[in-house]
């Protein structure tokens, strides 16, 4: 019995991997950006983790802010402070593919959010922040649901 039950939940583990990859927002249990506040990221320039009890339901995810400031300013415009491709490694987006992202590699670029796989990732994505940008815009209508 204990090896059917160890089966189910190693198969449902990774069913929720393969839906979390599909989905727009990257969002690991359920939290876009891992449950930091994105507003905070443009008005506080460093990540900020959020409170559940401020939370907000957008674009299929959960986001959560640290003020009811911030979850009053992402609730009028979440475009503008989500970040980019979904939250998605931006670099992994300009090359063709999504890959999840860690909250200390984020960067603003012309007033958008952008996160990196790694800061290996991010170190070469300062190399060509614009042209990265410009093939990842191109690449993301074409893998935005695909997993």
């Amino acid at each position: 019995m204990k090896k059917i039950i160890s089966l189910a939940v190693l198969i449902l583990a990774i069913a929720a991997q393969g839906r979390a990859q599909k989905a727009e927002i990257y969002s690991p249990d359920g939290k876009a950006i891992k449950g930091y506040d994105p507003v905070a990221f443009f008005t506080q320039s460093k990540p900020v983790k959020g409170a559940d009890s401020l939370s907000y339901s957008w674009n299929g995810a959960t986001w959560l802010f640290s003020s009811r400031q911030n979850l009053q300013r992402f609730k009028a415009d979440p475009a503008k402070y989500a970040p980019q491709y979904g939250g998605y490694c931006a670099y992994g987006t300009s090359q063709g593919h999504k890959a999840p992202t860690e909250v200390d590699t984020w960067t603003i670029v012309n007033n958008k959010l952008y996160l990196n796989y790694s800061q290996k990732v991010k170190a070469e994505w300062t190399k060509d922040e614009a042209g990265y940008i410009q093939k990842a815009d191109k690449q993301w209508p074409q893998i935005k649901d695909k997993e």
